[in-house]
């Protein structure tokens, strides 16, 4: 497991002190989306005029709703990789069996012709022994 890092973020203005075991770049784009979000909701008159602790509970709740949005999205894509893949291993096996009777038709036409190439032989004879 990687070392804790610990690295000083700037947040809404304030300096704060972030640790986890991810890199300092990831903590500092954690800090990024989160004073996007701080710098989006202060655009909107009626959240600037909120209380700061009613400002906060409305940024909580609208990242984890970007959160659940995005769980959901990834779930969507594991469930379409799923389908894509079972796709795939149908399509691979219908393959094989295609191939198999390929070459059961391949080696049907090879036995026709030997068969053709006896018959015609034959024939060449029969005609041959009629012609003395």
């Amino acid at each position: 497991m990687a070392g804790k890092t610990d690295t000083e973020v700037i947040i809404g203005g304030k300096v704060l002190t972030l640790s986890g075991y991810e890199s300092e770049e990831y903590l500092q784009k954690v800090a990024s989306y989160i004073n996007n979000k701080i710098a989006e909701y202060n655009k909107v008159e009626s959240f600037r005029r909120q209380p700061l602790e009613r400002q906060a509970t409305l940024l909580q709740i609208n990242i984890a709703d970007d959160y659940f949005k995005a769980k959901y999205r990834v779930d969507e894509l594991d469930e379409d990789v799923k389908t894509k893949e079972k796709e795939l291993y149908d399509i691979k096996h219908e393959l094989i069996a295609t191939q198999i009777r390929l070459e059961n038709m391949e080696k049907n036409v090879r036995n026709l012709q030997n068969e053709l190439s006896d018959s015609t032989k034959k024939i060449i004879r029969l005609e041959a022994e009629l012609g003395n």
